[in-house]
């Protein structure tokens, strides 16, 4: 019996897109939909309560972090990520192997899921504040797992496949993910191949290790920009009996439409697949087109915290001299609560201040921002109009 059910109402003519109903132990998830990302069993500076009012359908949770603090038998003791959190909607947990990745070479060279991307705001002031920390240092990988360091005191620890099994199903989410190994963008193809080759015995591993029935397992299809690789990915990964599938990985930027496109042309159609780490609005639009159910990504918080705030226009600067004394709506038409509350001027204060209340208002407005504009995509294919949405935002949302 399978722990998640997904229906397709409506398909995107001439395209692998498609609309949604995701049932879940913990209620039904329309699709696509943007997954709202709580590292710690909590999205940065906003309550659940917020993120219920925002409109965020489902939560997900980073193993590595809760593993590290408070441990997964804290979460476990106190009934699962959900009710530790007070959620009670859907959650969902990654598998920790991303974050093996940004310690490791990804932390060395400061390198991020998609190559030749253009650096953000955020990141021009500095790397991820998860993981600023001296005692960062390389993964090392073996064929039975990875040994790491932990960036909160540089203790030394250890996931396999079977662990990160178990500690996710000590977590109690509803959608968990197979461990895998998160190459570079950069790396060359022949460690690329020796990469895959492993996260696939690795996912076979997962498999066997996984005992909860009213929790579902998803597979992650790897293969880097590599095409053919992520061919033979597709292919493996679809032949187990996973529930749904992740499109992990780095890409480069210039290949990851028809890669993504590629995989999902493979992967069974009557399961979710979900896209891992991804949220520019670009990139929202083109793997919807594509059969991506499911995104998440920590660039909507991520940026908030840095001024950085998105609008139909594009993204500006909220902490520029320019908007000290521009006493009107924060972004005009918006109806989240802090646009529909406060100015440009005064959130400009607060964050140039350095106030949390600064933090939680832009977090509110980029998270609204993104859960909407995935809602009114999810509209515009139940009501055939995909294209001339696409188009039309876009075409208004490059112009900044």
């Amino acid at each position: 019996m399978s722990a998640i059910n997904l229906k397709i109402k409506k398909q995107i003519s001439g395209a692998l897109g498609r609309s949604g109903i995701l049932s879940t132990p913990h209620g039904d998830i329309k699709t696509p939909a943007f997954v709202t990302v709580g590292t710690l069993a909590a999205v940065k500076a906003l309550s659940p309560e917020e993120l219920r009012s925002i409109g965020s359908q489902i939560v997900l949770g980073n193993t590595y972090h809760l593993y590290l603090q408070p441990g997964e038998d804290v979460v476990s003791d106190a009934g699962g990520m959900g009710k530790f959190m007070n959620w009670s909607g859907p959650t969902m947990t990654d598998s920790g192997g991303f974050q093996v990745f940004s310690l490791g070479f990804a932390y060395k060279k400061g390198v991020s899921k998609i190559a030749k991307e253009a650096p953000t705001e955020a990141e021009l002031e500095g790397k991820d504040d998860d993981f600023q920390s001296e005692h960062s240092s390389l993964a090392k990988i073996d064929e039975n797992g990875v040994t790491f360091k932990s960036h909160l005191d540089g203790s030394t620890h250890r996931f396999t496949p079977e662990s990160s099994i178990a500690i996710q199903q000590k977590l109690g989410a509803d959608m968990i993910f197979a461990f895998d190994e998160c190459t570079s963008p950069l790396a060359e193809k022949i460690y690329m191949k020796k990469a895959l080759a492993r996260t696939h015995r690795w996912a076979k591993r997962c498999l066997d290790a996984h005992t909860k029935e009213d929790q579902a397992l998803f597979g992650i299809v790897q293969g880097g920009r590599y095409k053919d690789l992520r061919e033979e990915s597709a292919k493996y990964i679809a032949s187990l009996p996973f529930e749904g599938f992740g499109i992990g990985g780095s890409f480069d930027k210039d290949d990851m439409k028809e890669i993504v496109e590629l995989v999902n042309k493979i992967l069974p159609e009557d399961k979710p697949k979900h896209m891992l780490g991804i949220g520019e609005v670009e990139d929202l639009f083109e793997g919807i087109e594509r059969g991506v159910d499911l995104f998440d990504c920590v660039i909507p918080t991520r940026l908030a915290r840095h001024g950085v705030l998105f609008t139909k226009n594009g993204k500006f600067n909220i902490k520029k001299i320019e908007n000290q004394r521009k006493f009107e709506p924060i972004v005009s038409g918006c109806e989240c609560y802090a646009c529909k509350n406060y100015t440009k001027a005064y959130l400009c204060h607060l964050l140039r201040a350095g106030e949390i209340l600064g933090h939680r208002l832009a977090s509110i407005h980029n998270l609204y921002f993104l859960v909407s504009l995935v809602d009114k995509i999810r509209e515009s294919i139940l009501k055939d109009y995909f294209f001339e949405f696409k188009k039309e935002f876009l075409k208004k949302y490059k112009k900044a």
